[in-house]
């Protein structure tokens, strides 16, 4: 009997629960905890797995361990198999007449007034028995929310490497920063620059936020400051009101008002946005199974960009 047909005979699901779970926790003590098993008992299962293997998959020390080149390898197949399983019993265990299914979502407060209202009615005619939880927040709260399974599925912009820890980032586009007002604006029958633009109120997003780098960016490369009647705010819909009725200059990240662009609702003054915009894409914990459910809301937002 070869290699090959011994280590699928004989390996368990244990033995891929064990694995995947000191992959994920980075200890042995913490990945024992999670499965409710005994150090030693989990250093069995782990030993007994790489001698199926015929390959060292991790490198264990007082750090911590962590995965070798071969166990990297491995643990994408190992999370395909347990991701493949737990369908299988979704499959089995449909939810009770009026009991839906639940999908947790964090979005970025731009991609939920822009993208999510068209997104979610494409879910809900392939998903009529599921519920979406939809929660708006900043970015790094997005993040962390994710990190600690508050999110099933979160749609948010790319950070940096410790921010990003854990997490599987998917691009879905660019997204620059406008300046928008109102169509009847006297800011639209003049010759538009910059400087002339800040002479009218503006509404923008508060410090911190990667909208407010970009416009801070803009005004900078161009020797401009904000006006002192300025708000500013998270919140997408006081700044679009202030926008479409009165003569505030909005800046907006373009995802937010790409309808009201497309219907002419709102119009976007001629000025370049610096860059090529802010990556923003589909985020999930890496190495956790998602619910059938889930992979269709994902596969619903890939459809709406493509």
């Amino acid at each position: 009997m070869d290699k090959n047909t011994v280590f699928s005979q004989r390996i368990r699901l244990r033995h891929l629960h064990a694995f995947v779970a000191v992959a994920q926790q980075g200890t042995l003590g913490r990945a024992a905890e999670t499965l409710s098993l005994s150090q030693p008992a989990l250093s069995k299962t782990l030993n007994e797995l790489e001698e199926l293997a015929g390959a060292r998959l991790l490198d264990r020390g007082r750090s911590g361990a962590q995965l070798t080149t071969a166990g990297e390898q491995f643990l994408v197949y190992a999370v395909k198999v347990l991701d493949a399983l737990n369908h299988a019993a979704q499959s089995f265990n449909a939810p009770a007449p009026g009991r839906p299914v639940i999908i947790r979502l964090g979005a970025l407060t731009t991609a939920a007034m822009g993208m999510l209202p068209q997104i979610l009615d494409r879910f809900h005619e392939q998903q009529p028995n599921t519920t979406v939880q939809v929660a708006t927040l900043h970015n790094n709260v997005l993040l962390a929310g994710l990190r600690a399974g508050e999110f099933d599925v979160g749609i948010g912009r790319m950070a940096s490497s410790e921010m990003m820890a854990g997490l599987s980032y998917e691009l879905l586009f660019l997204e620059s920063l406008k300046l928008v007002v109102r169509p009847e604006h006297p800011l639209l029958s003049d010759n538009v620059t910059l400087s002339r633009a800040m002479q009218w109120p503006v509404v923008i997003s508060p410090e911190g936020t990667a909208p407010r780098r970009l416009a801070q960016h803009m005004l900078d490369e161009q020797s401009c400051r904000l006006p002192p009647d300025c708000v500013e705010t998270s919140s997408t819909s006081l700044a679009r009101q202030l926008a479409l009725r009165y003569d505030y200059v909005w800046f907006v990240p373009s995802g937010a008002v790409k309808e009201d662009l497309e219907h002419h609702a709102l119009h976007a003054l001629p000025l370049a946005s610096p860059g090529p915009g802010e990556p923003v894409g589909i985020i999930t914990r890496s190495g956790y199974p998602l619910s059938l459910s889930a992979e269709v809301l994902i596969a619903t937002i890939r459809k709406f960009h493509h």
